[in-house]
């Protein structure tokens, strides 16, 4: 079995997925994870040259995270009686996705709360709040600093609070508080695409520890320095003319599952 790239991720974290054009697994397939400049390239090309609506791509990594979410955690498995989320979101899109994920999550017939303590005065990212208000997802005013009473009410912490887009020296209050929080809850955490406080790609920085990593569309470079139980990929739709340009190796997924656990 040989690894291609073994020596560029030397100490972290490698993962793939075996070659199934083949009866028998002849090689192992790396991921090819992103940059950030890779990441924000390929976006900007989906919205410029494909077309993609902003409001249509956070549409599609909310609802695929949503199905990530019920993948790892079906609503059978949760430890509470009554299936409460609680979905941490930043006022940028990591937090829209959040949103969306919420949304989506209730009609799953989950009980999510959102903690959105900074709200983004963005006329997109106020129309996903509104969904949300109107589908009776509740809003807390504010993050309890006892963590055990997080602990006591929700089964899972779903965090989108900054993302790719921010840099981890940037980390001001609320989020640094938030995180801080967060750092100590002791039911499972997820995180989406990049956990908050972890630098893009060199990974965490004094940032938290997920058990759970949901990367949109395709992982990020700090995704090789994840150390938790489950990662996935969420967001089956990259044009393949985009995955080939940025050589992303993307796994192949199961029937038309929209996600793919790594």
């Amino acid at each position: 079995v040989s690894l291609i790239q073994k020596n560029k991720f030397k100490n972290q974290k490698c993962w793939g997925f075996a070659n199934r054009e083949s009866t028998l697994v002849t090689a192992f397939v790396p991921l090819s994870p992103c940059s950030r400049a890779e990441a924000e390239a390929i976006e900007k090309e989906l919205v410029e040259d494909y077309k993609f609506g902003r409001q249509q791509l956070i549409e599609i990594w909310g609802h695929a995270c949503a199905m990530a979410v019920t993948k790892v955690f079906p609503l059978a498995s949760m430890a509470k009686k009554q299936p409460t989320l609680l979905v941490v979101c930043g006022p940028d899109q990591n937090g829209a996705i959040g949103l969306v994920c919420a949304r989506h999550l209730r009609i799953f017939e989950y009980e999510p709360t959102i903690f959105y303590p900074k709200r983004s005065p963005n006329s997109l990212y106020r129309d996903f709040t509104t969904q949300c208000e109107k589908m009776d997802i509740p809003f807390l005013s504010y993050l309890p600093t006892e963590v055990q009473l997080i602990n006591d009410a929700y089964n899972v912490v779903i965090e989108a609070m900054l993302g790719k887009d921010a840099e981890p020296g940037e980390l001001k209050d609320p989020y640094a508080g938030i995180l801080g929080t967060l750092k100590q809850i002791r039911i499972p955490l997820i995180s989406l695409d990049v956990p908050s406080g972890w630098d893009v790609e060199m990974g965490n920085n004094e940032g938290i520890s997920p058990n759970v990593l949901i990367s949109l569309a395709a992982p990020k470079q700090c995704a090789t320095r994840f150390l938790g139980k489950h990662h996935l990929v969420a967001g089956r739709f990259l044009p393949y003319d985009v995955q080939k340009k940025y050589d992303l190796n993307l796994p192949e997924y199961p029937g038309t599952d929209c996600v793919v656990s790594l």
